[in-house]
């Protein structure tokens, strides 16, 4: 059996920050789709290309052998005046013509998953040249059996109009079909669909709300991350059917899911109720290259401008008189890496961000800016982060560890001990871009880390046993290098949050994300490589760390007190398929001193009084 012993020496390192619990809220992959949005059709404002001879979009499929389908001119659309990036495809509308008059045709989807338990909002953005009566149903994918259906009447005319009904299944079906069929030979213009579960907190899950809650989010990062390069704000000022979809400029890596549109479920508003309701501060990333300085400060104003500002007055003629106070905003995402689109290089990269920076900060002076860079980069920290300090206060690192390649059993290990070693080199990294900043006031915004494809894997004890070591070695490091935010990347269907049809759950990585928040607000008392203590109200608090997958060890401390709380998290095995099985830790607490073991694979924390 290994031994481990902490010697407390009675200095404080000062207060463990909240913003050191925080997390990114990217739509990417299935973060929002299929994640936080509560969402349930796909496609559902018709990007992309139709298929084949069919004429129908993608995801979509028709119903009777004489409809007749084309994509049209679109309902969704961009902000007139403030769009500028160069997408194509982002959206159309779903026209549809039965060819034979009194027989049945239409479109619907296949694949829903719909619970017997759940009522759902349908609703549907039409128009038609006369009236028409449509028929909703909910039924198994062969359309065998209806297990809900609603009729509608479309109005006759030209202008969109939108109608929603509630409808609530007998059954439940993994595989259900949403169908909208007709027997009218008229042209039927689809412009938006949306099925959605009726109890959702801003068209967000409450479940997946709840466990972002749960696991301690004080900062959460939006809405990129690479989509940053992708997001225009004023589109979030349409109502979310009118909301043109956005095309990724990377459509492998940024909405791969979603055949590379996003199709813009969360705007602004939604967000800051997402970060009151979990209890985070906002942090937003703004697109430098394809939104101008001006229309960025315009950003700043709607979410800290009061009723007097032009973009306060909106705000608050949407309903949201207060003003959102967001204190703190990234310059933009990754800069120097070669993958967002703009100014790539450290000189280029810190004049366009000066003249956002200038121009935001002359909205709101009290702005807390980041800026980016592929750091820690000597070139850049001379040539962009230093010579932006006199504005901006913090500077992005981001790191991604190791990915974990399981192909035989026997290389489990080595994998799992790769994956653990990144988190010596996020250490080294923050220390000498610490020491490549020197004296000047910049400090360290740590907004992205996580286990590489951690989002195209299942999880289990190797990555929770990585979080628990990040998070040990944040808190440590924070104030030896001035870390003043990290964010992990991200806690939703990429690590932390895993998202099913009708539940959600934290995984292992989410566990010890959730333990590490025990530290926040606490005083800093000790910290090295497997141990944390600190204090706060008169109560030390101890998380200990074996990330042995063989020994046992034995944890001995120079200090005690009177025991309150123990309990571990023991993985069994290393297998990447695990969970950690959570029980009561036995500890030896004396007056002066306090023992206890901790076997393979465990986390634990330790309340003494």
């Amino acid at each position: 059996m290994n031994e481990h012993f902490v010697n407390l020496n009675g200095y404080s390192f000062g207060k463990v920050s909240p913003f050191l619990f925080g997390n990114n809220l990217e739509h990417t992959r299935s973060s929002i789709y299929r994640g936080l949005s509560a969402q349930m059709l796909r496609n559902r404002k018709f990007s992309g290309k139709p298929s084949v001879m069919e004429g129908v979009a993608s995801e979509w499929f028709l119903i009777g052998d004489r409809t007749y389908a084309i994509i049209g001119a679109p309902y969704a659309h961009h902000d007139k005046e403030h769009y500028h990036m160069h997408r194509s495809l982002e959206t159309g509308a779903q026209q549809l013509m039965c060819c034979d008059s009194g027989k049945e045709g239409g479109f619907g989807q296949h694949g829903i998953d719909i619970s017997d338990k759940e009522t759902y909002l349908f609703a549907v953005v039409a128009k038609c040249e006369e009236d028409v009566e449509i028929t909703v149903s909910l039924t198994d994918r062969y359309a065998k059996k209806t297990y809900a259906e609603k009729k509608i009447v479309i109005s006759g005319g030209d202008e969109w109009k939108r109608y929603e009904t509630e409808i609530k299944s007998d059954e439940s079906d993994c595989d259900a079909s949403l169908r909208l069929v007709f027997k009218k030979r008229v042209c039927l213009c689809i412009g938006s669909m949306s099925l959605i579960n009726k109890d959702n907190f801003r068209g967000m899950r409450k479940d997946v709300v709840a466990l972002m809650k749960e696991m301690g989010i004080k900062i959460l990062r939006w809405p990129g991350g690479n989509f940053a390069g992708e997001y225009n704000w004023f589109d979030g000022l349409l109502p979310v059917d009118e909301r043109s979809p956005l095309r990724s400029y990377d459509p492998i890596e940024t909405q791969p899911h979603s055949m590379g549109f996003d199709g813009h479920e969360i705007n602004t508003d939604d967000f800051i109720a997402l970060c009151r309701e979990i209890g985070a501060e906002p942090f937003i990333t703004i697109n430098p290259t394809w939104s101008t300085p001006e229309e960025n400060a315009a950003w700043v104003e709607y979410c800290n401008g009061d009723e007097t500002t032009q973009y306060g007055k909106i705000r608050a003629e949407r309903g949201y008189r207060e003003p959102y106070n967001v204190k703190y905003w990234s310059l933009g995402n990754e800069f120097g890496y070669g993958h967002m689109e703009g100014d790539n290089t450290a000189k280029g990269y810190a004049r366009l961000a000066r003249k956002q920076a200038e121009k935001m900060l002359e909205v709101c002076p009290s702005l807390i800016l980041c800026s980016s860079g592929p750091h820690p980069n000597k070139e850049w920290v001379d040539d962009a982060a230093i010579p932006l300090s006199d504005t901006v206060e913090y500077v992005s690192y981001h790191t991604y560890s190791h990915e974990p390649i399981y192909t035989k059993a026997e290389k489990i290990e080595k994998e799992y001990l790769s994956g653990l070693e990144n988190v010596k080199n996020a250490r080294k990294c923050m220390i000498t871009l610490r020491e490549y900043l020197g004296d000047h006031k910049v400090r360290i915004s740590f907004d992205e880390w996580n286990l590489w494809y951690a989002w195209y894997r299942k999880s289990g004890i190797p990555d929770g046993m990585h979080a628990a070591m990040m998070m040990n070695m944040i808190i440590g490091q924070s104030p030896l290098s001035d870390v003043g935010i990290a964010c992990n990347f991200e806690a939703v269907n990429e690590g932390a949050i895993k998202v099913y049809p009708h539940k959600a759950e934290l995984t292992a990585t989410g566990k010890m994300i959730k333990l590490f928040t025990a530290h926040m607000n606490g005083e800093l008392l000790y910290s090295d490589d497997n141990v944390t203590v600190t204090r706060k109200d008169g109560v030390k608090t101890v998380t200990a760390i074996n990330e042995s997958a063989r020994e046992s060890v034995k944890f001995s401390m120079n200090f005690g007190g009177e025991y309150a709380e123990a309990k571990v998290f023991e993985g069994k095995e290393l297998m990447p398929v695990s969970d950690f099985e959570e029980r009561e830790l036995c500890v030896s607490a004396k007056k002066d001193s306090l023992s206890f073991e901790l076997e393979p694979l465990s986390a634990a924390i330790i309340r003494i009084k």
